[in-house]
């Protein structure tokens, strides 16, 4: 009979776990249906978290994420809608802690009605700009996909700033990152799952649809064959901080441009909807695909000419964005969004540190 039970067991986690990611308006869009214009900041202010010192600036790191999953958290559950984040690597929720707009117009954790919670004691905060956001940590049991994480360190919310996080379809984030950019010193969901022995193999995948399309799907401990195409195509982790890998070229057309001859990294990050360019080698992208940049920071596609848009032309956004900062290196940085990952299915192995890449179905 014990031997039944282990293979059973080994079966269940063979096949690993699955989250269903779903498709929702970004915040930016949000805003914009009411009439208000979100300043864009440089995305690279998110991995250069020293530099975000101007008053001017605003929370709007995950202005334009749109995708997100379900976790619960406690015992008995209260379930949550959450950025599944490769840019960070802290888990945090809105808590009854926090009485402010954004914490009152989401689902908040209380951990009074939690039979398993302990409470740490312990203050966070994490920088996004004009303002930040703060919290306490604590243990709870989370459970992700069906896997359930006994004793996880959480970020419970007391302050949330700005009208952004009011109109944010997620009530928290669940970053997959290394645990060395962790604040405070909390353990990642993934560090745990990794340490209690919680997945038959410690890598994750993600598989995001394109348009509007439904299906995509975040793995843990398995890679789906059925969701890519070809082979899988490895690289090594530069750094056990970010997703953060090297670039050897770079081509436009089938060409070759040279930009990365001396090197460039750059960031692969679901937190990011956006493919983010090196500023000096932007010119040169809208001038090859025939784009201009407006007063927004937007970068839009010239089409046909039409008489139903005022200007007489219909233009489109490209998702493609400028950073005029440089990797953790000093060489040129990119970052790889959702606009590139929806093109590829992407696997994370912590086991050793490299990430791959499969043309995604």
């Amino acid at each position: 009979m014990k031997c039944l039970v282990a293979v059973l067991i080994c079966m269940a986690l063979a096949e690993g776990v699955r989250v269903p990611l779903h498709k929702h308006k970004s915040m930016r869009q949000a805003l914009r249906d009411k009439g208000i214009v979100l300043p864009r900041q440089d995305p690279g202010l998110k991995y250069h978290p020293d530099e975000l010192i101007s008053a001017s600036m605003y929370i709007n790191n995950y202005a334009d994420t749109t995708y997100y999953g379900a976790i619960s958290v406690g015992t008995p559950p209260q379930s949550f809608q959450v950025l599944f984040d490769t840019g960070s690597a802290n888990l945090w929720v809105d808590s009854v802690y926090c009485n402010t707009q954004a914490c009152n117009t989401h689902k908040k954790f209380n951990p009074q009605q939690s039979s398993t919670f302990t409470a740490r004691r312990q203050s966070f905060y994490l920088p996004y700009g004009a303002g930040s956001l703060n919290g306490v940590f604590g243990y709870d049991n989370v459970n992700v996909g069906g896997i359930e994480i006994t004793n996880q360190e959480i970020g419970l919310s007391t302050n949330e700033p700005g009208e952004n996080f009011v109109v944010a379809p997620f009530d928290g984030i669940l970053g997959l990152s290394y645990p060395s950019i962790s604040a405070g010193g909390q353990t990642p969901v993934m560090d745990n799952m990794i340490a209690k022995n919680l997945l038959n193999a410690d890598i994750f995948a993600f598989y995001l649809s394109r348009n509007e399309q439904q299906g995509s799907v975040l793995s843990f401990g398995e890679v789906d064959n059925s969701l890519f195409q070809g082979q899988i195509y490895w690289t090594p982790v530069a750094s056990e901080t970010y997703w953060e890998i090297g670039v050897e070229g770079f081509q436009i057309n089938g060409q070759e441009t040279g930009w990365c001859s001396q090197g460039c990294q750059s960031v692969v990050d679901t937190g990011t909807s956006t493919l983010t360019a090196p500023q000096q080698y932007l010119g040169s992208i809208m001038q090859a695909i025939g784009a201009q940049q407006n007063q927004y920071g937007e970068v839009k596609q010239m089409g046909r000419r039409t008489p139903t848009r005022r200007n007489g032309y219909q233009s489109c956004s490209v998702g493609i964005t400028p950073t005029y900062l440089p990797s953790s290196n000093g060489q040129p940085m990119w970052i790889f969004g959702d606009v590139f990952l929806r093109e590829y299915y992407s696997v994370y192995d912590r086991t050793n540190n490299r990430l791959g890449f499969a043309s995604a179905v």
